[in-house]
């Protein structure tokens, strides 16, 4: 099994910092440094999320934004769904209780206008 190697933040930073002022090209920089391109990417996205003790760019900061509320929707759809369940369950154990006061209310008033 192979050991899986870390990266400091400051030398994350430093290399995509590298690969965005143009002094290096991407292939370049994984070469040197023998990482993945793939992962290359990963540290530009978390660079513009400022993730690296920098400050986010615009765009980082708002899919951070983008991110956290599609997290809240998916959370609160799931709740909304949960609670349908259940008071559609407790609906179906219970079926007279809530309609029969109502329709009783009505077949009362019905029979009141009956009897004048």
């Amino acid at each position: 099994m192979r050991n899986q190697r870390s990266f400091s933040p400051e030398f994350k930073r430093q290399v995509i910092e590298e690969l965005m002022s143009g002094a290096s090209r991407p292939a370049q920089l994984c070469r040197r440094h023998n990482i993945t391109s793939s992962l290359l990417y990963h540290w530009k996205r978390q660079y513009g999320r400022g993730k690296f003790n920098n400050e986010p760019t615009a765009e980082g900061a708002l899919q951070d934004r983008i991110e956290k509320l599609e997290r809240l929707v998916g959370r609160l759809t799931l709740e909304n769904e949960f609670l349908k369940r259940g008071l559609q369950n407790s609906l179906s154990r219970h079926p007279g209780n809530g309609r029969s006061s109502v329709s009783g209310g009505s077949s009362s008033a019905a029979s009141g206008g009956g009897a004048n």
